[in-house]
This record gives structure tokens, sequence and C-alpha cells, in this order.
């Protein structure tokens, strides 16, 4: 059997574990886990997931990837099921090939950045990943022609923090003009996707092609992680509450149809019940309508793991509370998008795909018709069940 590689985590480590799969493809009887370390669930996730490999093929060699292999080392090479462990930077060496994923999809996750150099106190990634590294334009520029040679219409730029783009290449290019150069250089790329951005880094360049370039999709994932000014110190994030109000303030001004993501924490140590209604006050005043809600988990080594913690029960209900009202946000938002048109690029089992603001988008299983699967056609939208819209060909 060929080799395999389970993923866990992010876009970028499935970019990553498909360089995995074509770099070992001559190895037989291999088993490659490609681990994240965000939370403690994400270890025991990639644990259970080796315990589970090694009873379904015995005879094959388990090899442990990514994150967690890198934070948590002892803890995977003390499994007996484990062969090995390889380490992120040995995943692919030092090549400025980007690492790709989806190949086989209408969609392609390219990567251009790894790596962070900023120290927030409750992430371990940057010990997993190590320094920011940027990917040279003209490999990236390269990896996206071929994909749009391949027939794929939408390419993701990935990154483990992604708008750190440039400054270690000669000339410290920005991500916006890295984006501005793909636009240039890519002209039959149909469509153009932006991955987790940092709101305090987002140049000038960047903001202005969000807002006025009708190939970049009108959809930016924000890293917010709070709405409160003392818990984005404590965090030791580099924006304020009102710097990202002004950030979306200003896009949706010049763009109306963007639509806002964000990444947001609950239960940080010493939120208080003031602090995390900011945060939820902050879904309303960034228009948040893809809210990813975590509750925060302590990762040993981290400065946050190591302030008072917060009872648990709590944490998991101020997380509730805020998926809640992440949920009727979007519900509402995707209410709001019925009877108009969108263009769809259909990619999960042939009948749904995304609209430019990234709606999951179903065609009517009344509406006769095969498989859709990489097709981008203008989509009616009839219906909406409060998490993906119906539609019927325009």
């Amino acid at each position: 059997m060929s080799v395999e590689v389970i993923n866990f985590g992010c876009r970028l480590n499935l970019a990553e574990g498909e360089a995995i799969r074509k770099r070992m493809a001559d190895q037989d009887d291999l088993i490659v886990v490609n681990s994240c370390a965000v939370t403690s669930e994400a270890e025991r996730q990639a644990r259970q997931a080796i315990r589970r490999a090694a009873k379904r093929r015995p005879e094959a060699r388990i090899i442990v990837t990514g994150c967690a292999a890198e934070t948590n080392a002892a803890m995977f090479s003390a499994m007996p099921e484990v062969s090995g462990i390889l380490g992120n930077r040995a995943k692919r060496g030092e090549s400025y090939t980007p690492a790709v994923s989806g190949e086989n999809h209408a969609r392609a996750f390219v990567e251009v950045q790894n790596g962070c150099d900023h120290s927030c106190t409750f992430c371990i990634i940057p010990q997993g990943r190590g320094e920011s590294r940027s990917i040279p334009a003209g490999a990236v520029i390269k990896t996206i022609q071929e994909a749009t040679d391949r027939g794929q219409q939408e390419v993701i730029l990935t990154g483990v923090d992604l708008t750190s783009y440039g400054p270690d290449l000669p000339g410290q290019p920005s991500l916006g003009s890295l984006v501005e150069r793909i636009l240039k250089h890519v002209p039959a790329l149909p469509r153009l996707r932006l991955s987790s951005l940092d709101s305090v880094e987002i140049d000038p360049l960047l903001e202005d092609i969000i807002v006025s370039d009708p190939r970049v999709m009108p959809h930016v994932h924000l890293s917010l992680q709070s709405g409160d000014d003392m818990i984005l110190k404590r965090m030791k994030r580099r924006h304020s509450r009102a710097q990202a109000v002004a950030l979306v303030e200003r896009l949706k001004g010049r763009r109306p149809d963007i639509a806002i993501g964000a990444d947001i924490i609950a239960g940080f140590p010493t939120e208080e019940e003031e602090m995390f209604e900011n945060s939820l006050k902050l879904l309303d005043d960034c228009d948040i309508v893809f809210g990813h809600i975590f509750p925060f988990s302590p990762r040993p080594g981290t400065p946050a793991a190591r302030m008072p913690q917060m009872d648990r029960s709590v944490v998991k209900e101020r997380a509730e509370r805020l998926r809640a009202a992440s949920a009727m946000r979007k519900a509402r938002w995707l209410d709001s998008l019925v009877g108009t048109t969108q263009r769809v690029l259909f990619e999960l089992e042939g009948r749904t795909g995304h609209a430019p603001n990234f709606a999951d988008v179903t065609l009517d299983q009344t509406m006769a018709g095969g498989n859709m699967r990489g097709t981008m056609i203008d989509t009616r939208i009839t219906g909406s069940d409060g998490h993906t819209l119906t539609g019927i060909p325009a």
C-alpha cells in the first residue's frame, strides 16, 4: 500500500501533508501522522489516530510529524506504535517549492509563509514552527500557474502568520505586493482567497486590493482572539479593539459584501464577565458571520498556562454563549442572501460549493443534473437552513 498521511490542524498542515505524500510515494507500509499542537485535544486526537492506525495496519511503520511532534516529541516517542519522529523542518527540507493541497480538487491551498516571530502568551506554535520564513514570489507564482493550468479555479494562500510575509526576502516585499504580482502574472486565475490575517499587519496595498479587485474573494478571516483591550494585552496581541473595529469599517465601507470571519478565545485567564461581554459585543461591532470560537486551552510551556486559570465550567459556558451568538448572526446573514445570485464553485460531492463570500451553497436536490464538481456557475439562492444555502442554476 502506498504511503498514507493522516492530517490534523491547519490548512498549511494539509498542504504539507500532500507534499509528504508526494515525497514518500515510493515507500511501502508507511503511515505519517501529521499532528497539530494548538490544543491538548488536538494532541489527544493524534494519539488516538496512531493507535487506530496501528490496529488497522499492524505491519506499517508509523512516523509522527507536525507541530505536536516538535513540542512534545518525548510523548510520541514513548508510544510503542511509533517508529520515528520527523520534525517540521524535515518535512520538506529547505525547498522553496510551496506545499500545495487539493491538486485533485476545485480549489488549491498554496503555502507562501511558515513559522511565526510573535510571542502570543497562549500559543505554542512558534515552538513547533520556528521563525517566520517566506517563499519567494517567483516560486509562488509558478505553483499557482500550475494549479490554474490543471483547471483549478480558486487558490487560497496559506501560512502560519500569513500577513508577516516578506521581511526575510530581498527587498522586503509585503503580502500586498505578493498578491498584486499573483494577479498580474496569473491572469487566468479566476479566484484568489486569503486565509487567516492578523489585522494589525494588513498593509495598505493589501487592504486596497481586497476592497477593489473582484478576483480577490470578499471574505476576510481575522485573528482577533478577544474583544477586550486588557485581555488582548495579556495575550500579547498587537492590536486594540478599536483598531480591529476600524479595519472592518474601512473594508465594508468600500466593499459592503465582504464577509468577516474571526477567531475568538473564550475564558482566557483573568477574563472577567465584563471582559467576556466585550468579546460577545465584538461579533456585532465587527459584523462577524464566521465565528471560530475556541475555549481557552492551557498549553504547557506558554506564559498563559502559568496565569491564574478560570474554572473549566465557566470557560465552557462562555464558549457556548459565543458560539450561540455567532450561529445566530450567521443564520441571519445567510437569510439575507436568499434571493441573490451567487457565483458558486462546486466542490464537495459535486453539488456543494462556496460562494465568493465563502457561504456554503448546495444545489436543490430536486434539480436534475449530475456531478457539478469543478464547475463554477451563477446560482440563484432559494433558501437557507441557517448553516448552508440552497440554490438553483440562475
